[in-house]
């Protein structure tokens, strides 16, 4: 061995003189003469080439190297049994694959001489199968230790619970069970997943170790892609048979577009289960695996977690994509809020997990299209509003009732304004380009826009109704709902207390409004007037039976036809009879107290005091038709 190691010594000495005298003989000499000076076995003789025997003795050397290394390794590499079957052929196996690394290496400088040259070829030869059958065992391991994994177990195992997102059942599911009394039969289903503080170790302790011997031979023979590649073909096989188990379909963005808007709702439920048990549960977790395998090597570590995550992730993100850009119809604005909420929750994870240069582009795609959901929000709105300024002033509600946008507009605002923070998050932006925005937040400006439109669009169609004291009905029922349905809510909270107190102020009008529109009238006939008593007692009892007789026709009409009007809110329709009864009764009161001690004129009083209250009491009952939900 001393003599190979100073065969093969002089024989790197020799390529060093040979390769920087190369075109200056001189030069040669001079660089012959420095190392003779230096050390006697360096010599002229002994680099200037005159001793051929030298470089084949090198040769030789090497020769034999390689031969003992073929020996040691071509009997694992032939084999047809795995070698991690024994931990004695292992570890032999590495250690042949470790000198014949080595070798290569100490020799590589020496490869431009043609005898060097032509046993670096073999040895190389001899690596690049040997590192086949790592690779080999490499993806044997793997797949072994998958096996053992628990995705593989029968679903009626206790294990079930060791993987949460092993079920489709879920919280409404359990919920009907218990309303149907089936908790009794005690059936076991799995939980949602409520904690994502879980890391899986998908691979035995034992195999990752295994798996960090081979790849880290791999990496030193110049496989590190190759192993890459076995790694991450195996793991992704992984994660599409757990984003199969979280029901999760591979939908192009047409087929996503073209689904039935209830199923496209459950698919976008499966989707957020998935997304958050793939981000918090099965991405760190492979991260965990790609680190621990590939220990000390960060860049294969690096483009081994990308490749294994890349499809599963583009899945995911391309079905929000798809959401994102998709139809903008006022209903689907919160499953979109859902999607972007949880796209916006799942931002710090793509942002820790996908930071390499490899991988930060997904990070990026993400934060694109969570941006792009939400300017599909932005878009629902308008889209709201354009329905708002759509909807046609064509057939009037009857009884003034509640119209059926007033009833949409007030419970989608009250229901979209429960994702308040994500809504003032999507407007935030927006903002600066509003010319409307002052100190209050977009979101705010946003509601109150609206607010504006529909109410323009009630009074156009409260013009519908021939009968003015109808139309201030209708006015006042829908704004009596739209102040109810803002009061104590976060939609109330955006629009502020101002607007609530001044569309109460509003509602009051339209009363006052109705109120002298409808029975001006008739207080107008019950005013007595003193100088009736100057045409004599006959004239003033004709006078008087003309009144009480118009009294009568009018009161009759109005109450015939406002019984078939319709005031939905309880509380209203008491304040409107009670501020009747409070200017009718007493007038009413003073008039018929003028008919006392006149008998003739008696006959003609068709309503006592008490059958006046009873008649308003019948006001604004409204047919069953005419009102609808007041919901």
């Amino acid at each position: 061995m001393a003599e190979n190691g100073e065969e093969k010594l002089l024989a790197v000495a020799r390529h060093i003189a040979k390769t920087l005298g190369h075109n200056n003989n001189n030069m040669a000499d001079d660089i012959l003469q420095i190392f003779s000076n230096f050390d006697g076995r360096f010599s002229r003789e002994n680099l200037s080439g005159k001793v051929p025997d030298s470089d084949h003795r090198a040769c030789a050397a090497l020769d034999q190297s390689l031969k003992s290394l073929d020996r040691r390794i071509s009997h694992y590499v032939s084999s047809d049994h795995p070698i991690w079957a024994d931990s004695a052929d292992s570890a032999a196996f590495l250690d042949a694959v470790d000198d014949l690394i080595a070798v290569v290496s100490e020799w590589s400088p020496l490869a431009s001489d043609k005898s060097v040259g032509a046993c670096l070829s073999r040895a190389e030869d001899m690596l690049q199968h040997a590192m086949f059958r790592l690779e080999d065992e490499f993806r044997s391991l793997m797949e072994r230790g998958g096996e053992s994994f628990d995705l593989t177990r029968p679903e009626n195992e206790s294990t079930q619970n060791n993987m949460p997102f092993d079920s489709e059942e879920d919280d409404e599911d359990v919920e009907e069970e218990v309303r149907n009394g089936e908790e009794e039969q005690q059936i076991p289903v799995a939980l949602p997943v409520t904690d994502y503080d879980i890391v899986i170790d998908a691979l035995p302790s034992g195999t990752i170790s295994d798996l960090h011997e081979i790849a880290k031979r791999m990496v030193a023979g110049g496989f590190g892609k190759e192993c890459s590649h076995v790694y991450s073909s195996c793991r992704r096989e992984f994660l599409e048979e757990s984003f199969s188990r979280l029901g999760l379909q591979k939908l192009s963005t047409e087929e996503v577009h073209k689904m039935p808007w209830q199923e496209l709702e459950d698919e976008i439920e499966r989707w957020i289960k998935a997304s958050n048990v793939a981000l918090r549960i099965l991405f760190p977790s492979e991260r965990r695996l790609c680190d621990r395998v590939f220990f000390g090597f960060s860049s294969a570590a690096d483009l081994s977690f990308m490749e294994v995550c890349r499809g599963s992730t583009i899945q995911l993100l391309n079905f929000a994509d798809a959401v994102a850009i998709g139809s903008r119809s006022p209903e689907r604005l919160f499953r979109i809020l859902d999607v972007f909420e949880t796209l916006r929750d799942l931002l710090p994870e793509f942002e820790s997990l996908f930071s390499d240069h490899y991988s930060v582009l997904l990070r990026n795609e993400a934060i694109t299209i969570w941006k792009r959901l939400g300017e599909a929000i932005r878009g629902i709105f308008m889209e709201l509003e354009n329905l708002i300024r759509r909807d046609p002033a064509k057939a009037a509600v009857p009884g003034g009732g509640l119209h059926p946008i007033t009833r949409y507009v007030m419970n989608y605002l009250r229901a979209a304004c429960r994702s308040r923070i994500s809504l003032e998050q999507v407007f935030e932006e927006y903002s600066k380009l509003d010319d409307r925005v002052a100190s209050t937040s977009s979101l705010s400006v946003q509601m109150d826009w609206i607010m504006e439109l529909l109410e323009s669009n009630l009074e156009t169609k409260s013009k519908i109704y021939k009968n003015t004291a109808l139309s201030y009905v209708f006015l006042m029922n829908n704004g009596r709902y739209i102040v109810q349905k803002a009061k104590d809510s976060e939609l109330g909270a955006l629009l502020g207390d101002d607007w609530i107190r001044k569309h109460t102020a509003k509602v009051r009008q339209y009363h006052v409004h109705y109120q002298r529109s409808s029975w001006n009238k008739v207080l107008g006939v019950l005013k007595l007037d003193s100088s009736n008593g100057s045409t004599g007692p006959n004239g003033e009892a004709k006078t008087m039976k003309e009144k009480i007789k118009l009294f009568n026709a009018q009161f009759d009409e109005i109450c015939k036809v406002q019984c078939s009007w319709f005031v939905f809110d309880e509380q209203l329709r008491e304040e409107i009879r009670l501020s009747l009864e409070k200017i009718l009764l007493p007038a009413y009161g003073s008039f018929i107290a003028r008919f006392q001690g006149v008998p003739e004129l008696d006959k003609y009083i068709k309503y006592r005091m008490e059958e006046i209250e009873t008649k308003l009491n019948d006001l604004f009952q409204g047919s069953s038709g005419s009102n609808g939900s007041r919901k």
